[in-house]
Parts: structure tokens; C-alpha cells; sequence
């Protein structure tokens, strides 16, 4: 007689799998899906619930009905513009849907490494302090987006070359100018903490689009899994999907949305929680 395996127990804790099952319910409708894809993809970003109606074909009475419910669940936010309901998608769905797919179809048990596919003229090397006034530089700009950090203000040049971990900040350069950088900061002066730190990265706009985050990544997570440090982790505006993406693609998990986290120019703003943690095996 074959002994037979104890099952494995359910790793989707019931909260989670209720808060999911109530976003993929409102999504059964095939005219919710739609109306969230046209907004979504609307080059404003947002639309009138009037236009919306007429876009899909269906009558501004249901088209309210749809809206409210999708809005509901936090997939869409409604605001009152004069006499008309404008609405916009909440940027937390763009990362909490997919996270939640992701868990449920069991994909993030088995998580990607690093990027591949690195591009051949993008190099990277340690940063010293003389690529401090560029990498001050390429932070402001970053700063300047108002999608890439709380800071209003790039710090001074002083400040950076106390901020980060020794052997654990880069540089990339193309055509030897540098155009993007990476770094790792403590999370605690705490000793039990020592091997785990913030990370960052940022690419000068005019190199944007050529690989250079993906290639910055790469170094900072083999470096860091290969220097001791055991977990990484990173706080993203939810309106910032490509880095998002770029994380994911590096191992990265969503941890959490953490809505209204704090204001940035008077604005309330969310941030996505991601975390990357080396295998201990």
C-alpha cells in the first residue's frame, strides 16, 4: 500500500480571497470590463460619463450604473465637474488587480531572477563621488516628474554620499556619459536589520526607453544578493507602472497599496509596497 502525500494547506489567506472575489464579480460583466478598458486607455486619462455612454452604446443611465459599481470596489473615481460626473481609474487598480491574478493563478511562487535581455551599449560600474553632481542631476529631474519620490528638493551633494550603502551604488553609462544610477539605503541602524535597505533608481530623461533601468536593476540585485543582503525593498507611485513592471521583472512583489501614505505639494498620494527577498536556500 502507497503511502499518499499530505494535501498542501490553502496559502491564500480567506480576507484576501473575499476582497478578490468581490473585483473579479464586478468585472463579470463584459460591459464593466469595457468601460474600464476606455478609460484606462483614454489619452486624458479620464472621461465624462455622458461620452462614455456613447462610446459604448448604451444609454447614460446605465452607463451611471456601471460607473457606480466599479467605483465601488475602487476600480474608478467619480468627480462632480460642474453638472457632469467625470471619471478617472484609480491608480491602485493598476496594481492590485494584477497582483491579485498573479496570486491567485499561483504565478508568484516561482519568481523571475533579474531582467534578461540586457542591451549591449548600456554598461554599468560603482559609483564614485566625482558622478555625484550628475547623479544629483538626473535625481532632480526624477524629482521634478512628481511621480518618482516624495522629495521636492534634490539633497545636497553631502547628503548622497552619506545616504547609501557602500558597495551598493552604480552608475550606467552609454557612449562613457553617465545616464542613469542605482543605490541601496538602510532601512535601520539596527543590527539585526543590516541586510535589509531601500532601493532606488533612476535614468536621466533623454535615455529613457533604452534599457537603462532594466540593466541598473540587474547590477543591484546580483550585487546585493551576492553581498549579504537578504531583502530589498521599494515604495512606487502607482501612476509609475513601468518602474513597477521593471521591479516586478526583477523579482519584486507587491506587498501592499498604502493609500493617502502622505502629501506631495498638498496632494494626498498613494504608494505601491515591493518587496524582492534573496533565497535562502
Amino acid at each position: 500500500m502507497t503511502a499518499t502525500e499530505p494535501a498542501t494547506p490553502c496559502t491564500l489567506d480567506v480576507t484576501s480571497a473575499e476582497t478578490y472575489a468581490g473585483w473579479f464579480s464586478t468585472l463579470a460583466d463584459p460591459t464593466r470590463v469595457r468601460l474600464l478598458h476606455t478609460v484606462a486607455t483614454s489619452p486624458t486619462g479620464s472621461a465624462r460619463v455622458g461620452d462614455l455612454a456613447t462610446q459604448l452604446g448604451i444609454s447614460q443611465s446605465t452607463c451611471s450604473h456601471h460607473v457606480r459599481r466599479l467605483a465601488e470596489v475602487g476600480f474608478l473615481t467619480v468627480d462632480k465637474v460642474g453638472t457632469s460626473s467625470v471619471v478617472s481609474v484609480n491608480p491602485s487598480c493598476c496594481t492590485g488587480l494584477p497582483h491579485a491574478a498573479d496570486v491567485v493563478m499561483g504565478t508568484l511562487t516561482d519568481l523571475p531572477y533579474c531582467p534578461t535581455n540586457l542591451p549591449t551599449d548600456v554598461t554599468t560600474r560603482a559609483m564614485t563621488d566625482n558622478d555625484l553632481p550628475t547623479v544629483r542631476g538626473i535625481y532632480a529631474e526624477g524629482i521634478a516628474t512628481r511621480n518618482a519620490t516624495f522629495e521636492t528638493t534634490a539633497p545636497t551633494i553631502d547628503v548622497l554620499a552619506d545616504k547609501w550603502l557602500s558597495g551598493h551604488r552604480w552608475v550606467a553609462e552609454i557612449d562613457g556619459s553617465v545616464v542613469g544610477w542605482a543605490a541601496v539605503a538602510p532601512v535601520s541602524e539596527r543590527a539585526c536589520y543590516a541586510g535589509v535597505a531601500e532601493t532606488s533608481v533612476y535614468v536621466t530623461e533623454s535615455a529613457r526607453g533604452r534599457g537603462v533601468g532594466k540593466t541598473l536593476l540587474h547590477r543591484q540585485v546580483t550585487e546585493a544578493d551576492a553581498g549579504g543582503l537578504w531583502t530589498l525593498q521599494t515604495s512606487i507611485f502607482p501612476e509609475n507602472r513601468a518602474s513597477i513592471a521593471l521591479h516586478h521583472s526583477a523579482g519584486f512583489q507587491t506587498l501592499a497599496v498604502r493609500s493617502r501614505i502622505a502629501q506631495l505639494d498638498g496632494v494626498w498620494r498613494d504608494t505601491v509596497l515591493l518587496e524582492r527577498r534573496r533565497s535562502m536556500s
